[in-house]
């Protein structure tokens, strides 16, 4: 029948509604994984070994488990561990968008406690004894000292794992969530037009996505004059 990208332009408004979605996921789900992964980092450094190894047992349960699997868990499982705790009638519906912001963060904090993890141990030990010496406490050298330093170092592999993250968004489309993936597929699905849709959407991944590694490229060759 030929290609027809009347049925793209038609259908703008709705692909944006879509993509503001991704990007909001994304943008959410990437400070609740620093944040969190931070703190996980610090665990997982703690000279306390029980919250060392529980912290650990986490990153690599996460971290050997296929993302689209741990939707699926908490989408379809979670609302009946909140029925056996409540003991509701009915489970309570969680929903595909709380759903997909709470396992992102999940998910991705533990992505991101490795990569804080390794911007910590490259700062210099001398650094950390320094502190100690100036009379901070851990909490204090690692906020005022090390973790500033660590972010500077680390901010190429953090964006760079926000670009993948931005990828991973389009895996809520399994759980019926409306990202830009999902928009595009209803409408594919409806207009029998899945080969323009489809292709669209890889189009603008393809560019936003090879843009973003552009330019983190750029900002990682600032960041090595610097150093």
């Amino acid at each position: 029948m030929g290609f027809d990208f009347q049925v793209i332009v038609d259908s703008l408004p709705f692909l944006w509604k879509g993509f503001q979605y991704t990007v909001q996921l994304t943008a959410t789900a990437a400070v609740g994984g620093l944040f969190f992964g931070t703190l996980l980092a610090m665990a997982r450094l703690s000279s306390f070994k029980p919250l060392a190894m529980l912290a650990a047992g986490y990153v690599n349960l996460m971290r050997s488990i296929p993302l689209v699997l741990v939707l699926f868990w908490f989408f379809f499982l979670m609302p009946l561990v909140l029925q056996g705790i409540t003991g509701a009638e009915r489970p309570p519906p969680i929903g595909a968008e709380r759903t997909a912001i709470i396992t992102f963060i999940l998910f991705e904090a533990a992505y991101f406690c490795e990569i804080m993890r390794a911007g910590i141990q490259s700062i210099a030990r001398g650094q950390v004894h320094a502190a100690y010496a100036l009379g901070l406490n851990y909490w204090q050298a690692m906020g005022n000292v090390i973790l500033p330093q660590a972010f500077r170092n680390m901010v190429p592999v953090l964006l760079t794992q926000t670009i993948i993250l931005f990828q991973d968004t389009s895996l809520v489309y399994v759980i019926s969530a409306t990202d830009f993936l999902g928009a595009a597929s209803k409408i594919a699905q409806r207009d029998s037009r899945l080969v323009e849709m489809y292709l669209f959407v890889a189009v603008v991944y393809f560019v936003l996505c090879y843009l973003l590694s552009w330019l983190v490229k750029g900002l990682q060759r600032r960041i090595a004059v610097i150093r």
